[in-house]
């Protein structure tokens, strides 16, 4: 484990346990594995840790129910006691897979749904817990952090509702825009980047890929994903290029400005591995028409890296993209619902979050500087060493 000179000496704020909302229990199940792991390795390395109460156990889980009525009103119910533990409730709220009866008729949840039954465990805990911490890797309402005109502010509301309700900190992966954090300037909020975890897959995938000027560069699809592109460029040491979204503003279609074309911005293409970097792919059609223009340019191929892997409106347009060689391979994280189809797909690789997402819970549960499992640069750089 990264981090264990700096826990080794440290002692956790209370016993550690794990609650999985529907839909996350994989991954649940495999961060508490890790969890167990460190806890077991740090025992060994200091045996006095081994009478703390709550230290170390063969699992951290703690089942909760969320029960639906007819009617699909709900409530939520912890099996076992909280008080005074250090809680982590994990949440997905893009898993779509998970379904409810109202009236006899099927529902699929919704992000509204996944939320309010937060809220619900949330509630059921009754402030018993020494700390209540949130997992939500994609930010609930995250799109909806601005205001422009007469329209709602959703995920800003939503973080002073959870404030609100008691919960010390919320934690969030790669959030579409972080200042949203100042609706809780006075609250814990960390928003964490799964760099490290895309390069060691896609090195893993093409292991013979030359990382250097002459042959790779990083492609940022739009202005908003320019701050992870440049770290990305910067850390491998390459080139970096953007493009730039020209948009007729005056028509809105399914609640924002159709894009009129995609400019790029940056240095020649030509015979150059090209990645992709942004924070999610919803329908596609922008990351798409980013890489066939790349092609155009003489790109040899282009590879996409994003942290959620919505695919809205389905895996076609990708298929054909991956058949007329548009695009090579799509890397996205385990953080949100994944489907049975996209995990079979040739041109798709899983970067998984179990370890990182166990250590940044070990880290938090001993109040050590979460800084140090923020910062993956020393990791890449070692990995960069072995690959060349």
């Amino acid at each position: 484990m990264a981090n264990t000179k700096y826990l080794l000496h440290s002692n956790a704020v209370a016993p550690l346990k794990i609650v999985a909302l529907p839909g996350c229990e994989a991954m649940a199940r495999q961060i508490d594995e890790y969890l167990v792991q460190f806890r077991r390795e740090m025992v060994n390395a200091n045996p006095e840790k081994k009478d703390l109460y709550g230290y170390s156990a063969d699992s951290f889980l703690l089942e909760a129910e969320l029960p639906r009525f007819g009617t699909g009103e709900a409530k939520g119910f912890l099996k076992e006691s909280v008080r005074g533990v250090d809680l982590f409730l994990l949440v997905d709220v893009c898993n779509y897979s998970i379904t409810y009866k109202e009236f006899g008729m099927e529902n699929h949840m919704s992000p509204d749904d996944h939320f309010q039954n937060l809220k619900r465990v949330i509630s059921a805990v009754n402030g018993k817990a020494h700390r209540i911490n949130v997992i939500m890797p994609f930010l609930y309402e995250g799109r909806q952090h601005k205001r422009t005109s007469r329209e709602s502010l959703d995920c800003a509301l939503a973080l002073q509702e959870l404030q609100a309700m008691g919960v010390t900190n919320i934690l969030t992966f790669d959030a579409h825009d972080p200042r949203v954090m100042n609706a809780i300037p006075l609250h814990g909020f960390d928003n964490f980047f799964p760099t490290y975890q895309f390069l060691k897959a896609l090195l893993k995938d093409e292991p013979d890929m030359q990382i250097n000027n002459e042959h790779l560069m990083i492609i940022s699809p739009d202005e908003g994903a320019m701050s992870r592109a440049v770290y990305f460029s910067n850390v491998l040491g390459v080139d970096m290029g953007m493009f730039y979204k020209r948009r007729d503003y005056s028509v809105v279609v399914n609640g924002k400005n159709p894009i009129v074309a995609h400019e790029f911005l940056g240095d020649s293409v030509e015979g150059k591995d090209c990645v992709i970097i942004d924070d999610m792919i919803a329908s596609g059609g922008s990351m798409l028409d980013c890489a066939k223009q790349l092609k155009d340019r003489g790109a040899r191929n282009v590879y996409v890296c994003t942290t959620f892997g919505l695919f809205t409106e389905g895996l076609a347009k990708f298929d054909e993209a991956y058949g007329n060689g548009t695009i090579k391979k799509i890397i996205t994280t385990n953080l949100v619902y994944q489907t049975p189809e996209l995990l079979s797909r040739p041109w798709y690789t899983t970067a998984r979050m179990g370890k990182y997402m166990a250590s940044i819970i070990d880290t938090l549960n001993h109040d050590v500087s979460i800084n140090k499992v923020r910062d993956n640069t020393l990791k890449i750089n070692r990995m960069l060493r072995r690959h060349r």
